[in-house]
């Protein structure tokens, strides 16, 4: 019995997707719930997975085609991993002499030919220690065991080339490799961004010394009161954004069209960067998340975008976006915002710097914020004040939990 293998439904925010990588080819035998082929679209990666144990049949739509939601993909015959080798066996021995076969046999047993062929060993090269040498199934075990064993580097460089030349003295490689749908997509909005928007950008600078000293002592007593979960930076500028975002609503709001929609929820984004591009994972109601559900979240979402399992949902929507380029080294930058939203905060290096306090100079541990936002809707003077709030609140930190 034949069954139809089809792409997932996409949401109404994806038109379509392209067929990435088939885990299997035709003929080899696919077990319920293991994954088959990798579905890349605009925004994630959705992996479809067998429905029923058996072998896989004829593939309808190769790597790199477009497939629509619910297409067909191709097929699986339902119970054919049993019957394949069966089947397989009378169609060789037809087309093999007799003399072949007892020539194998005379070098491997079929255990061991069988093994043998599964993980891609000649079975020539390998010393037989049964009866008149023939080849055992342990012999081929211990074969596949000193092939593993084997060092792994040397393979490995010519892969690594492949994906990304490496530049030598008087090398003039080039390699041409088509841009995923997730960079096309990222590409796309950020020109699109550039193109519709007055967007402007302001800094200011903030000192770190009172987060700082606050995570130093309680970082210990707080992992160990909220299950494991680290405390972080991000949770502050989280924090801080969303009580700025209460007292200026505009850098919350989008527009649609001709009008100004202003939303009563902060779901801020959190740039997070994968080995397939930026993704924008959000936090839901991040107004009503304490430090510790931040930062469960925001780990959540860093290990699921390198794992490729971040969803659509989990990626769709958002109100505001914080950018932390920081965290490789960035000193200064000025964000793009991700349209329809109207603001995203950068944040960058901590560094220690010499400061003027109180007519001294000290050093204080010192970062650069950026607020790039689209001043259609957002005027100057809203802008500076808001990441001034930003600011005062994250260097008394005790404002955020006292609400002035």
């Amino acid at each position: 019995m034949a069954i139809e293998i089809k792409a997932p439904t996409f949401p109404e925010s994806v038109a379509d997707g392209t067929v990435a990588t088939w885990h299997k080819q035709p003929g080899e035998a696919v077990k319920r719930d293991e994954l088959i082929v990798d579905i890349e679209t605009d925004k994630v990666v959705l992996e479809v997975l067998a429905t029923a144990d058996g072998v896989l049949g004829a593939i309808v739509k190769g790597e790199g085609e477009t497939v629509l939601s619910d297409e067909i993909l191709g097929s699986i015959t339902e119970g054919g991993a049993a019957a394949a080798p069966a089947a397989a066996a009378p169609a060789a021995v037809a087309a093999a002499p007799a003399a072949a076969n007892e020539a194998e046999d005379a070098i491997g047993a079929p255990a061991a030919r069988k093994l043998a062929e599964e993980n891609g060993i000649n079975l020539n090269s390998v010393k037989g220690t049964g009866k008149d040498g023939r080849v055992t199934k342990e012999d081929v075990v211990a074969a596949i065991v000193a092939k593993k064993s084997a060092p792994a580097a040397a393979p490995a460089k010519p892969a690594a080339a492949a994906a990304a030349p490496v530049m030598a003295a008087g090398d003039r490689t080039e390699k041409r490799v088509p841009m995923t749908r997730l960079r096309a997509k990222v590409a796309e909005r950020l020109v699109e961004a550039q193109s519709n928007m007055a967007m402007l950008t302001t800094f200011n600078e903030v000192d770190m010394t009172e987060v700082m000293a606050l995570r130093s002592k309680y970082k210990d007593l707080f992992e160990k009161s909220h299950n494991g979960v680290r405390l972080g930076f991000m949770s502050f500028f989280v924090k801080a954004a969303t009580e700025a975002l209460k007292r200026f609503p505009a850098v919350n709001a989008s527009i649609d069209g001709s009008d100004i929609v202003y939303h009563g929820y902060a779901d801020v984004g959190v740039a997070v960067s994968s080995d397939r591009g930026l993704v924008v994972p959000v936090l839901r109601n991040a107004e009503l998340m304490s430090l510790a559900e931040i930062e469960g979240g925001i780990a959540t979402f860093g290990k699921k975008a390198r794992d490729g399992k971040l969803s659509i949902e989990e990626m769709t929507g958002g109100t505001f976006t914080i950018t932390n380029g920081g965290t490789f080294g960035s000193m200064m930058s000025t964000p793009i915002v991700n349209p329809p939203q109207a603001a995203i905060l950068g944040m960058h290096n901590i560094l220690q710097r010499p400061m003027a306090v109180n007519g001294q100079v000290v050093i204080r541990p010192m970062m650069y914020l950026a607020l790039s936002y689209d001043h259609r809707l957002i005027d100057g003077k809203e802008a500076v004040t808001f990441l001034v709030t930003i600011k005062n609140l994250l260097e008394d930190p005790a404002r955020l939990l006292l609400d002035i």
